[in-house]
């Protein structure tokens, strides 16, 4: 997203006149005038490079929080990290133990800092908790209705239980943007979260789709103007315990 305004601000008195701001922006905006940095374009994606990468802290950005600063990392490997990718499944038996507050804001914290295409940061995040078994209801009576009408022989071979959408687990976030590029990644570094915290997630695309054709569900959503649920997360406390990671096909992949 690429705004007509000065969002970032440099503090003259601090710069030292580096230019890794200006190095680190893309669109040109910022740029060395005797020997100190300066806004010189009326263009800026936001994207808050120039304000990570100041090594005195001289740049500011208007209507943002302002972030930690980055401390050292311990990074995990990059073997540990494979296997940690490779041990995720898709969980559907969860125990009755609640999701805390401080893993929900931890959750949606990864998906804020996901990448976005032209740094739009278009993403909405719908917390269902405590209506949620109320949505669910609404979405199984809709889709029981939906399988008996279709002409497709898997759908009518589909029992619709009670918790059919959301297996018993006490959380569901509704993850909503823009674009699907920018809620698929969202969604990823989301689950990737919840993992790490030891919880199990779930992919529902039946609720997701149920949303987008019910009235009533996706009013219940609450979505700002021009969001669309993309991804819907299924999160608890994981009752099933995997042995082994399975087995996959062979990569399908061009090298030239």
């Amino acid at each position: 997203m690429i705004i007509m305004f000065y969002p970032v601000k440099i503090n003259s008195e601090r710069c030292i006149g580096c230019g890794r701001c200006a190095e680190e922006c893309i669109l040109g905006t910022i740029r060395l005038a005797d020997g100190k940095a300066e806004v010189c374009r009326e263009h800026c994606m936001q994207c808050g490079h120039c304000f990570s990468v100041c090594p005195v802290g001289a740049v500011s950005m208007d209507g943002y929080d302002r972030p930690e600063e980055k401390t050292e990392v311990n990074c995990i490997s990059a073997e540990n990290m494979l296997a940690f990718m490779k041990s995720r499944r898709s969980i559907r038996h969860f125990t009755a133990e609640k999701v805390s507050d401080r893993e929900v804001d931890m959750i949606i914290e990864a998906g804020r800092y996901c990448p976005t295409a032209k740094n739009m940061q278009d993403l909405h995040f719908t917390v269902l908790d405590k209506t949620l078994s109320d949505i669910e209801k609404e979405a199984v009576s809709d889709i029981r209705a939906f399988f008996a009408a279709s002409g497709n022989e898997f759908d009518r071979l589909v029992t619709v239980d009670d918790h059919f959408f959301f297996f018993g687990a006490p959380l569901v976030i509704v993850v909503s943007a823009e674009r699907a590029d920018n809620a698929g990644l969202a969604a990823a570094y989301m689950e990737l979260m919840a993992e790490s915290l030891g919880l199990g997630v779930l992919y529902c695309g039946y609720f997701t789709r149920t949303a987008l054709r019910n009235e009533k569900i996706f009013k219940a959503l609450e979505l700002p103007e021009d969001r669309q649920p993309f991804f819907t997360l299924v999160i608890g406390h994981p009752d099933v315990e995997f042995k082994r990671i399975p087995p996959r096909k062979q990569p399908s992949v061009t090298k030239k």
